[in-house]
């Protein structure tokens, strides 16, 4: 009898240790200072918060920039907050697919790399280019 509440209270607390060794970690990744192509920006940034699949992009024009796009877009605004789905494949890390099945563009970003790029398919022709380079990549891990 005793040996088997031994066992008992032996798995009991190896059940306590294997839960209090299982620390969820989410992560933030934040790149800051990011350079454009094409336009250029006061403040141009990207949150990726992997618990939530979610980025943020948070920018505001210059104002070369806004006359430029406000001329063809009237709906446009000088400061602005986008979001996006995240996915992870092959140790690259997609926003959701933009646009319709024959003609999709998404991001693309890599765990510290501070090159974004896009991804552009037009009729099963897929082309990636590179779009914007950061100043400043920082991650973060939160222990819960």
């Amino acid at each position: 009898m005793k040996q088997n509440n031994f066992k008992i209270i032996f798995l009991f607390a190896l059940l306590i240790f294997i839960n209090f060794q299982t620390l969820v970690f989410s992560e933030k990744m934040i790149l800051t200072g990011c350079k454009n192509l094409n336009n250029s920006f006061i403040k141009n940034e990207y949150i990726l918060d992997f618990e939530k699949s979610l980025m943020t992009r948070n920018y505001v024009y210059d104002s070369k920039t806004y006359k430029k796009h406000k001329i063809t877009d009237l709906s446009i605004k000088k400061e602005n907050t986008l979001e996006r789905f995240l996915y992870e494949d092959k140790n690259l890390i997609f926003t959701d697919k933009i646009g319709y099945p024959q003609f999709y563009t998404q991001l693309i970003f890599e765990k510290n790399n501070p090159n974004i790029n896009i991804k552009t398919v037009i009729n099963g022709e897929e082309a990636i280019s590179k779009i914007s380079t950061c100043n400043k990549v920082e991650l973060f891990e939160k222990e819960s």
